[in-house]
């Protein structure tokens, strides 16, 4: 962990810092969201959803002028006593008035008691409603003014049916009030006390469960400072987005630690991201609900829908908040990107005294997806000038240990970092072995303090008492010291990958459509509430938003057929056409590769008889072009509750039921990441080409699942889902089909 002993980042790196523009937001390159009330903060996209994070005020609830705590109490042995205790500690180290607040109490801990809110002195900023049922209090904090109230009582929406109808009445009064709301079921985490010792950009923490945010509160320990905690509970009012938005704003904020379980509102939540991305800010967030146990825990918890986890992972990654899953890894991977300076570069050299422990981190780091990139050979004959001729150093660097003890080890060091493409050094020790790992370790916390890239160091004894460790190691603000080669490795790669992310990011939500395209008024007549479209009206509408079809003719006769069969051109494909119909192939309502009128007479027949048998409704059938050859994927649209529409592109044909390969995006997005949903699949491969077969017109599947998205955007809740399978992706630069075509209208 990037930490300190002493607390302090210098006043020499904090100045280095200013005027090189190295702090991690510097080199973020886009246009910064307006802020709440701002010229733009009330601009929405085509279908009526805002496009701009608002940033609520919290001024005032983390630094308030003055305090009320309702149901105060200094009775021993009262659990309300020892809240009312620490509010009040916390009230004076923040410097606020605080007002207790109870009907039979003339005076709380010496302090004036009022009998009810009415009475209270003046209008405060925050009050604490240490009562078990709130919802009597809220007009009351409404006619008096409170800006702000928090609701430790809980049997709210965590217990079920009932607690949420509770919360429900609970969060229309706060509506209606005009106050915010932190809670219910919340704790007093917000008022821990915070080191001011500590020096640098901090870590903002929040958490749906107070007591997962302990780790990363303990890291001020370790020298890291934290400046916020917002334990949001059951998120009646304020929510993790509204705190996103808030600390993304914060000039102390180098990074936002996130403890979710479930979200409230996942469109609120990108928004939040995108302004943390607008801003250079990392948010690192443990997501809870990957598995249906995970999902179940959570939504008792909290009484919050979690969503499809897949869904949550590609939204998170879509807008660049970075996903771990342990604490250790949420403090690890905080630590470093609030206090890291900007790469230099993406390359990783790991440096070691032994070559079995280079060799296994150099495995998994090259495994992860990190960039060890061979060292030149000018390079190696530099150190080679101190490293025996038989050791490795092309990378991994392997010292054989010998050089460490002397002069020469700060030498390799300083010539590693020289490289102009290494970014970042590694070193992983293995267990201490002075004095050998004692000069090691001064000579990394000495180069680091030279250097702008970055050090990491893991210190891998299970004792963690060493000198070497606590005081060297830790004693540094500039080198990232882990326990694991895991929380290294993760840590890392989301260093890399958030900067890469936010160098010239341009959010999606820009170019999100304000107004409909004329695509949609055609979409709209085609549109028929609460049913599923045929096959053919699914076309149509396709057709609407430029999306190409085969040559396709809709007969209801036998001579109809053979005249369109002419028409379309041999051989043909014919198609049972009908509202009620999902899967045709298997109730043998398909009929490939007719190639003469007679065969399209017997197909006809065949077709409509079974429709009649099986008693399913057609409008017709379908008399097919017939196309080949291609990759057949598909693109679909589905409705997600938490997000809204969400776009899936997969290996299509009877392979999307089989390996469920599939990549998801929630709109808006651009091409680039359309391209990137192509590159996540792990059958990616075949549209590049394999076994002699040409690649796939790659350019014009994007060109689909853009014009897709337009139509998830347009047509918002009116469409529920939209599955276009296959899609003939034909070779390069002849276009891709869409073959067939599921529409159901919401």
């Amino acid at each position: 962990m990037l930490g300190s002993t002493h607390g302090t980042l210098t006043t020499d790196f904090r100045a280095r810092v200013e005027a090189c523009g190295e702090h991690p937001r510097a080199a973020v390159h886009s246009t910064t969201a307006p802020t709440a009330g701002g010229a733009d903060a009330g601009a929405r996209d085509v279908s009526g959803r805002p496009l701009h994070a608002e940033v609520p005020d919290l001024d005032r609830f983390f630094r308030p002028e003055s305090v009320a705590v309702i149901g105060a109490s200094d009775a021993e042995g009262r659990p309300n006593t020892g809240i009312t205790r620490q509010l009040i500690a916390w009230a004076e180290r923040v410097g606020a008035r605080i007002h207790p607040v109870h009907p039979t109490r003339p005076t709380v801990f010496g302090h004036p008691c009022f009998a009810s809110v009415a009475e209270l002195p003046e209008q405060v900023d925050l009050a604490v409603l240490l009562v078990g049922d709130p919802l009597p209090v809220i007009e009351e904090l409404a006619e008096a003014k409170v800006k702000f109230a928090v609701a430790f009582a809980s049997g709210f929406a965590e217990t079920g049916e009932e607690g949420k109808a509770a919360q429900a009445r609970l969060a229309a009064a706060v509506q209606r009030s005009g106050l915010r709301l932190l809670g219910p079921n919340t704790n007093l985490n917000a008022f821990e006390e915070f080191r001011e010792d500590l020096d640098g950009p901090a870590i903002a923490l929040i958490t749906q469960s107070g007591h997962q945010g302990r780790p990363v509160y303990t890291l001020q320990e370790l020298g890291i400072r934290l400046s916020h905690w917002a334990p949001t509970g059951n998120e009646a009012d304020l929510e993790t987005s509204d705190f996103i938005s808030y600390f993304a704003e914060q000039p102390e904020v180098g990074a936002i630690a996130c403890y979710v379980e479930g979200l409230k509102d996942g469109r609120s939540f990108l928004l939040a991201a995108d302004r943390a991305a607008r801003n250079g800010v990392p948010v690192v967030a443990v997501k809870v609900g990957r598995t249906e146990t995970g999902a179940r825990m959570a939504a008792s918890h909290t009484g919050k829908l979690t969503g499809a986890d897949t869904v949550v992972d590609a939204a998170m990654r879509q807008f660049g908040v970075i996903r771990v899953d342990g604490l250790d890894e949420l403090q690890d991977t905080a630590a470093l990107l609030a206090r890291a300076r900007r790469p230099k570069a993406d390359g990783v050299v790991v440096y070691s005294i032994s070559g079995g422990t280079g060799a296994h981190f150099s495995d998994l780091a090259t495994e992860a997806g990190l960039s060890l990139p061979t060292l030149s050979a000018a390079k190696q004959a530099e150190l080679h000038q101190w490293i025996p001729d038989y050791l490795n150093v092309a990378n991994p660097v392997d010292n054989g240990g010998h050089p460490v003890g002397d002069w020469r080890g700060r030498k390799i060091i300083d010539a590693i970092l020289a490289d102009p493409s290494v970014g970042v050094l590694i070193c992983p020790i293995t267990g201490p072995f002075p004095p050998m790992s004692d000069k090691l370790a001064q000579d990394l916390v000495d180069a680091a303090e030279a250097t702008d890239k970055l050090i990491c160091v893991i210190w891998g004894s299970p004792v963690g008492t060493e000198d070497a460790y606590r005081t060297t190691l830790l004693g540094s603000s500039r080198v990232a010291t882990f326990r694991t080669f895991g929380n290294c490795i993760t840590a890392v790669r989301a260093y890399l990958g958030h900067h890469r992310f936010t160098t010239g990011y341009r959010s999606p939500f820009d170019d999100a459509p304000r107004t409909p395209s004329p695509s949609y008024r055609k979409a709209q007549a085609l549109m028929r509430p609460g049913q599923q479209l045929s096959e053919h009206a699914a076309k149509q509408l396709l057709r609407a938003y430029g999306i190409r079809v085969p040559r396709e003719q809709l007969v209801t006769s036998a001579a109809a057929a053979v005249r369109a069969a002419g028409l379309v051109g041999y051989p043909v494909v014919m198609k049972a056409s009908g509202p009620q119909l999902a899967h045709k192939t298997e109730l043998g309502l398909v009929k490939v590769g007719l190639t003469s009128a007679s065969q399209i007479r017997d197909a006809y027949r065949e077709l409509t008889d079974i429709a009649r048998y099986e008693d399913i409704p057609l409008d017709g059938i379908l008399v097919c072009q017939m196309v080949e050859r291609g990759v057949e994927m598909v693109v679909g649209v589905t409705q997600d509750d938490l997000f809204g529409p969400t776009v899936t592109v997969g290996l299509g044909g009877v392979l999307v039921e089989v390996l469920h390969d599939a990549a998801v995006r929630v709109p808006p997005f651009g091409e680039d990441q359309a391209r990137a949903m192509l590159t996540e699949l792990r059958g990616h491969a075949l549209l590049e080409g394999v076994r002699g077969a040409p690649a796939a017109d790659v350019d014009a599947l994007v060109e689909v699942i853009l014009r897709v998205q337009r139509m998830a955007l347009e047509l918002g809740d009116e469409l529920s889902e939209l599955d276009i399978n296959p899609l003939m992706v034909l070779p390069r630069g002849q276009g891709a089909v869409a073959l067939d075509a599921l529409t159901i209208c919401r």
